[in-house]
């Protein structure tokens, strides 16, 4: 622990010293609809939270809904006294904030590796599932891609406008796919690409996506879950800003056209064994088969996590590559779950099916538990796509009949915990019934 207190001091200490001006630093982790929350410290009081002062925030904001209010879910938020739980610092996530008017900086925090985790945070839920699955000596090495539009700064009565082209000053209304879109956004795109990587995100492909002013970006693979998960939500949070740094909106929205393409959060996973072997590739793949299985049967009742809101069910319907069965293929982008051509070593599933604004710890949570139980299970999927176009199973298309499939399935309460599963759904339940509660115009032009 010393040992530890010690490491979180020198880099406490050498961001003071290669950041002087900066005064206060943002503490920050995500709740369960994905949004960050936390504290904005000055740094000479994070310089004793490192040396080992407690770190305490209200345990139930965690529990925050999408619009930031809090929902009653048992004897939580207003029958425990709203209590503290202690954080604790994320080594070797303090980094400088480039997008905000003056210095900053922003660390991330978290329950897991406390004395009392909250169950239902969704680092701590990805934690326990990866210190399981390294007990049984798989490890996962994992690799997020993440699809996003930008927008005009302003809206237009509520509504998003399409990104202006900085060279012709028109609007980017025309989906493609063109290399020239990268050249036409470069500004903009280089600005994210560099505040990422000074956040030590591996950022490594970029893609003009489909939508107009969608974009894709891929990061680097690692073995460290965790971590890969970190990235992608903190690249979310950086990339938003720079973005009206630059007179845009970035968003991770999943349908924000009904007319183009949604953004998905597709997640590359393989898994190793202590000595390095590629389990999956085993026995002439048989352990893939089995995984995709897993996933494959577990996938209907993890759609409040794949689908976290009424706009993210928009997503599957009718547009290029978005599943509405659970389905798998060889490089087949219809699949939910694909397998892109590679060598043994190599060899991973790509699951396709969040939506870019799902919370990037829940769904590799999900991926890795439908892994596992697949494995363990050892049955032997449906038929890929590639020969049977009609294979597949149904899952939920709304957030009610999901919440009703995820929260009574074993595997999953099991799986994820049975706490997590009970909050998470009560959460999700009334985050629905609460967009259900505004009158939409449409409503008054068919009935009033």
């Amino acid at each position: 622990m010393k040992s530890h207190s010690s490491t979180l001091l020198a880099e406490v200490r050498t961001f003071r010293q290669n950041h002087p001006d900066v005064r206060y630093v943002d503490l920050i982790a995500l709740d369960i609809p994905g949004h960050f929350y936390g504290k904005r410290y000055p740094v000479d009081m994070l310089e004793k939270v490192a040396a080992g002062s407690p770190l305490k925030l209200p345990q139930n904001a965690v529990l925050l809904g999408a619009q930031g209010g809090l929902f009653k879910i048992g004897d939580y938020c207003f029958h425990d006294g709203d209590p503290d739980a202690n954080r604790r610092l994320v080594p070797g996530t303090l980094k400088p904030v480039s997008w905000e008017a003056q210095p900053l900086g922003q660390m991330l925090i978290t329950s897991d590796g406390t004395e009392a985790p909250i169950e239902f945070e969704p680092r701590e839920v990805l934690a326990k599932v990866l210190e399981r699955l390294h007990r049984k000596g798989i490890h996962p090495v994992v690799a997020f891609e993440l699809e996003f539009y930008l927008f005009d700064k302003k809206l237009s009565d509520g509504l998003p406008q399409f990104a202006r082209d900085p060279l012709s000053d028109d609007a980017d209304d025309q989906p493609n796919l063109h290399i020239e879109r990268l050249s036409r956004f470069a500004p903009v795109l280089d600005d994210m690409v560099e505040t990422a990587k000074a956040q030590g995100i591996d950022i490594t492909v970029i893609t003009a996506e489909l939508g107009p002013g969608q974009f894709e970006i891929n990061f680097g693979h690692l073995e460290d879950g965790l971590r890969a998960a970190d990235w992608a939500a903190l690249f979310c949070r950086s990339t938003r800003g720079v973005a009206l740094k630059h007179g845009y909106r970035a968003s991770f929205m999943a349908k924000p056209y009904l007319q183009h393409p949604g953004s998905g959060m597709h997640v590359h996973v393989s898994l190793y064994d202590a000595a390095g072997n590629n389990l999956l590739a085993a026995h002439q793949q048989q352990p893939l088969r089995h995984a995709v299985a897993g996933c494959l049967q577990l996938l209907p009742h993890c759609m409040p996590i794949f689908s976290p809101n009424h706009n993210a069910f928009r997503r599957l319907g009718g547009t290029v590559n978005a599943a509405t069965r659970a389905c798998w293929g060889y490089e087949d982008r219809d699949a939910c779950v694909r397998i892109p051509e590679s060598d043994p070593r190599n060899l991973r599933i790509e699951h396709r099916l969040a939506s870019a604004d799902a919370n990037p710890y829940l769904v590799l949570a999900a991926i890795l538990v439908g892994l596992e139980h697949g494995l363990e299970a050892a049955k032997e999927p449906i038929a890929p796509l590639n020969e049977d176009r009609k294979s597949g199973a149904d899952f939920p298309l709304e957030m009610l009949e999901a919440v009703r499939a995820m929260q009574h399935q074993p595997a999953l309460r099991e799986g994820l915990g049975a706490e997590f599963v009970d909050v998470y759904c009560e959460n999700k339940r009334q985050d629905h019934l609460a967009f259900q509660q505004e009158i939409h115009a449409r409503e008054y032009r068919w009935y009033l």
